[in-house]
């Protein structure tokens, strides 16, 4: 079969950019080894929100009394909650085949491999092998979980983050290596279903890309919580030869010794890029990533790559951009390349975290004046209504020009506010601009406005 585009990979990357290159009228097909969505749908963020949703109504539940409300003792049915978020799973990736037959885009089940001459090899799950050739081949084949040496993953007792997604039942204890937001996600998520979790974090804060201010926040949360927290710290060895984990921490005043049931090591992702027909096509890698331009034309021509497997933030909705951005170019337009600092990052542990932009850290590195304002969500009405009175919103300005830097929020449903700042930054908005567009009252949103005011000098609730 010959296809103007054939896309290696059927996740966020891989099957948007199927999808807008069918849309642009070329002849496509998706090579897919296990299920449509990828990691992102059925083991990533769409699972994970959902298991993340459950413990939120357990702890609504176990919090029903503040708001006035009488409840019998909760408890959480630990296997129905695995079920449901696989369920959610199902029904995104359901969602995908769909969207593949709609949009008349070949799915070939099977590993695919790029080769030589414009050629994609597919192997079949019964071991049989067939050609396809395309003008253009997308690698779009993502990321798996981070093995570090000295903490090999079993499966059992020291696991990654797909096993976390499918226990067969809810350890007491967990240790948890990592603090990224894989790490703190399932340290939430576990603790509230009443697991006792540790978290080991090697850098002097958790969340460390995020702002400071933000991660102390957390840390204050998580404490409450009754979430245990060991930063400057890392995991030297485990001990599975016992009923459950003996784990060896060296930290800054010396080893110690956790015991648990299950370590789960969330030390980030790595790229997929073994055995994707590289070195046969002589595709250049650079620090275990695929080597693009800003169209995502690799080394070779008519070969492209997405996503995980590039360098650039390993985020789903970067990835469905960037797959975006590479067929419109393949297709003769002409798109803007990924503005890379105007990203938004979102992590979903209670309180959620959304951040775009610079740091106040890395604003001074580059040199800003910096007008900086901070609102806390303890001053609004609406979280003092929602019972929701943890976090704060923090605005970052450049003095000069009144630049929007960055912005860096912490609190319920902040994920949902950051995408404002977003197409405030994309738009070059100023601070001036933020301060005097109406924000509706009351919500949470306003916090962005009164961080503004904050910054410049005009705060009205604080």
């Amino acid at each position: 079969m010959n296809y103007d585009v054939i896309v290696i990979g059927s996740g966020p990357g891989g099957y948007v950019a199927a999808i807008r290159a069918s849309q642009l009228g070329l002849k496509t097909a998706v090579v897919e080894r296990e299920s449509l969505g990828g990691i992102c749908l059925n083991w990533g963020c769409i699972p994970t929100k959902a298991l993340l949703k459950s413990a939120q109504v357990f702890e609504y539940i176990n919090h029903a009394a503040e708001y006035g409300i009488k409840t019998a003792e909760a408890e959480a049915d630990f296997a129905a909650v695995i079920k449901r978020s696989r369920g959610v799973a199902d029904g995104m990736s359901k969602g995908v085949q769909f969207l593949m037959k709609k949009n008349k885009i070949d799915v070939i089940m099977g590993t695919g491999k790029a080769k030589p001459g414009n050629k994609v090899e597919v192997k079949a799950a019964d071991g049989t092998q067939k050609d396809y050739t395309a003008t253009s081949i997308i690698l779009a084949t993502g990321g798996r979980s981070r093995e570090l040496p000295n903490l090999k993953q079993d499966g059992k007792k020291i696991i990654g983050y797909r096993q976390a997604m499918v226990l067969p039942e809810q350890p007491k204890s967990m240790v948890v290596v990592g603090s990224g937001a894989i790490g703190v996600e399932f340290a939430y998520f576990y603790a509230t279903l009443g697991t006792k979790v540790t978290v080991v974090e090697f850098m002097e804060n958790i969340v460390p890309v995020e702002d400071e201010d933000i991660s102390k926040q957390l840390l204050r949360s998580f404490k409450k919580a009754g979430i245990e927290v060991m930063t400057s710290s890392s995991v030297e060895s485990v001990d599975t030869s016992g009923a459950g984990c003996k784990v060896q921490v060296k930290t800054a005043s010396g080893m110690q010794t956790l015991e648990c049931d299950i370590v789960l090591s969330a030390a980030g992702v790595v790229a997929n890029i073994e055995n994707i027909g590289l070195e046969e096509t002589g595709i250049k890698t650079e620090k275990g990533k695929v080597v693009v331009d800003e169209f995502y034309n690799t080394s070779v021509k008519g070969y492209y790559a997405i996503g995980d497997i590039v360098p650039g933030q390993a985020l789903a909705h970067v990835a469905s951009a960037e797959g975006i951005i590479c067929v419109e170019k393949i297709a003769g337009h002409k798109p803007e390349p990924l503005d890379y600092n105007n990203i938004p990052g979102c992590t979903y542990c209670s309180p959620e975290i959304a951040s775009v932009g610079y740091t106040e850290k890395a604003a001074k590195a580059a040199g800003y004046e910096l007008k900086i304002g901070k609102f806390p969500f303890s001053a609004s009405g609406k979280a003092s209504a929602a019972g929701a009175k943890d976090g704060f919103v923090k605005m970052i300005y450049d003095a000069k020009y009144g630049e929007l830097l960055g912005a860096h929020m912490i609190g319920a449903n902040v994920t949902e506010l950051i995408a404002e700042i977003v197409v405030a930054r994309k738009l070059e908005t100023t601070g001036h601009e933020v301060l005097k567009s109406v924000h509706p009252h009351p919500t949470m949103s306003e916090a962005i406005m009164e961080a503004t005011a904050d910054a410049y000098g005009e705060v009205i609730h604080l």
